[in-house]
């Protein structure tokens, strides 16, 4: 019975970990279309008793804004270009704040981290989710770059209500396409990235 039970477990292992990786090696090709927090949204919609449409246009990092890359760089994550994916004084100050308050406040995360989080997990704070993040993290850095990461983190971001995405949140907000933001509106898409929704 015992060695049933960890042959089980042993496949679902498996299963998981050759599933992870084929999906991430998917998505260093594919544009990511949907993500688990745009599911939940519409869920959240649902029932509400609203109907929410997503908003979302993919773009390529070329058509993108320069202004708002810097932006979002300087906003969330200063080191992007030299980390391996994390950065462990941030973590270890989120730990130390979390603790002083008694639940999870903030979390420290880089770039690489929210886009593992966005694509691949739920935004649940919860520190079961920070190890799947963590482990999707490790994967997206490894199988695709820092470039492609930021392509995939700035068409998946939450932007508004049912907005995702750079492309859909400039032409929501300034009518405009994510190739002609100006700095000042990068700035001000940045800024929203904390709480999009609330701002």
């Amino acid at each position: 019975m015992v060695k049933r039970f960890v042959n089980i477990c042993a496949i679902c292992a498996a299963f998981f970990f050759a599933s992870s990786i084929a999906l991430v090696v998917l998505y260093r090709f594919v544009p990511v279309r949907y993500t688990p927090l745009m599911l939940i949204r519409k869920a959240e919609a649902f029932r509400e008793g609203y109907s929410l449409d997503i908003h979302q246009e993919w773009v390529n990092l070329e058509q993108v804004s320069p202004n708002l890359i810097c932006a979002v760089i300087e906003s969330e994550d200063a080191q992007f270009y030299q980390h391996g994916g994390f950065s462990f004084e941030d973590m270890f100050q989120a730990y130390l704040l979390n603790r002083r308050c008694g639940y999870i406040m903030a979390g420290g995360s880089t770039i690489s981290q929210q886009t593992a989080k966005n694509v691949f997990c739920t935004p649940h704070r919860t520190y079961t989710r920070k190890l799947f993040e963590a482990y999707f993290t490790v994967l997206i850095e490894l199988f695709w770059g820092k470039n492609r990461i930021m392509e995939v983190y700035l068409n998946v971001v939450e932007l508004g209500n049912g907005v995702f995405g750079i492309e859909a949140a400039a032409q929501h907000l300034f009518a405009t396409s994510a190739s002609q933001l100006t700095y000042t509106q990068s700035e001000w898409i940045a800024n929203r990235l904390p709480n999009p929704r609330i701002y």
